[in-house]
Formats: structure tokens, C-alpha cells, sequence
């Protein structure tokens, strides 16, 4: 059996009360049960990026941020829906690599008053453009599900929604683990030759 493809879970959202963290551990905890594939947080408050200015930059907080995801076979982004598109903290960060995504691929959960739809969709649009490579399945958590779990409303644990939405996070780890491990392989082939 080949070593598992190791992905970055990546949560794009800095707010100080932001909600991301609590999907974000229950999708870590979710990952670290499966055989075929590694999930690591990736937290962009961790990295103090400027805004985006130029791909030739040297700036020393970007070149971290680019050998921080450039070991990573693929990315699974947790997104937040803000005025119907992704946080400008994640768009900045997509911007600030280009080979360090290429041929990787993604998914997201997203989350908001339609499941984080639209934002996800304006992210496949920026990842493409990137040359990453998007997966079919991604996991929307919205409605009367994301009021049960979100502290402006029930406030209760992720498990009361895992029936509803863990299905759709399953389909999303085996496709994901499926493209990353197909991928590093043909990046491998590729390098070598």
C-alpha cells in the first residue's frame, strides 16, 4: 500500500469569533479515522500575509505561507460565506502562490444561510484558475443544520448534524484521497523524467 496523501485542512476565516473551528475539529476528527489520507490543520491566523502585490515577492511571511502548503498532496478548505463569496483572508492567500497548488486538488465545506454555496463556488472559480483540480464533492452545512450546531442558535455539538452531512464529508475524503494519491503519483513521473 502506498503512503496516504497528506492534505491541509485550510480554514479561511481570521474573525476573532469566527464559527469555523468547530466544523473544522470535527472534520479533523472525521479524517484522522480514515486509512487513506492525512489531515492537517492549516489555520491562516497563523500567518500574517499582506495583501497580495506580486508573484516575484520576498517577502518572508509569504515565502512561509508558499512552504507551508507546498508539501501538501491536496487541500480541503473550510469557507465561510461572506456577502455571497469567500473571505478576502483566503481569496489574498490563494493569490499568493501559484506552484504550490498546481496539479493538487480541493474540496471545501462550506457553511452559511445556503451552505456556503456560493462561496465555495467563487473559490473552485479562483482554484482553477490556479490549476488546481477540483473535486465533484464538497459539504455545504446551512439551513436549520447550521442553527443547530452555531452559537447563535442551538449551539450544539457537530454530532447532532453528522447524519445529515457526513455522508456528503465521506464522499468528499474518498474522492480527495483519491485524486491526491493519482496526482503526487503523475507529479512524481513527471519530475522524474
Amino acid at each position: 500500500m502506498t503512503t496516504p496523501p497528506r492534505l491541509a485542512l485550510v480554514i479561511g476565516s481570521t474573525r476573532p469569533d469566527r464559527f469555523a473551528d468547530k466544523p473544522a475539529d470535527w472534520l479533523l476528527e472525521r479524517g484522522a479515522g480514515r486509512d487513506d489520507l492525512t489531515l492537517e490543520r492549516l489555520d491562516l491566523r497563523d500567518f500574517d500575509l499582506p495583501f497580495y502585490e506580486s508573484p516575484q515577492t520576498t517577502d518572508p511571511r509569504v515565502l512561509a505561507w508558499r512552504e507551508a502548503i507546498g508539501g501538501y498532496d491536496g487541500f480541503l478548505f473550510v469557507v465561510a460565506e461572506y456577502n455571497h463569496a469567500m473571505t478576502g483572508v483566503l481569496k489574498n492567500a490563494l493569490d499568493q502562490a501559484t506552484a504550490e497548488w498546481r496539479r493538487k486538488p480541493f474540496s471545501a465545506f462550506g457553511y452559511g444561510s445556503v451552505g456556503g454555496a456560493r462561496a465555495v463556488e467563487n473559490l473552485r472559480t479562483a482554484a482553477i484558475e490556479l490549476q488546481m483540480v477540483p473535486s465533484k464533492f464538497s459539504a455545504h452545512l446551512g439551513g436549520s443544520d447550521l442553527f443547530r450546531v452555531h452559537p447563535f442558535g442551538g449551539n450544539g455539538p457537530m454530532s447532532d448534524i453528522a447524519e445529515a452531512v457526513g455522508p456528503s464529508v465521506d464522499a468528499m475524503f474518498e474522492d480527495l484521497a483519491w485524486w491526491a494519491t493519482t496526482l503526487r503519483d503523475a507529479r512524481t513521473v513527471a519530475a522524474a523524467a
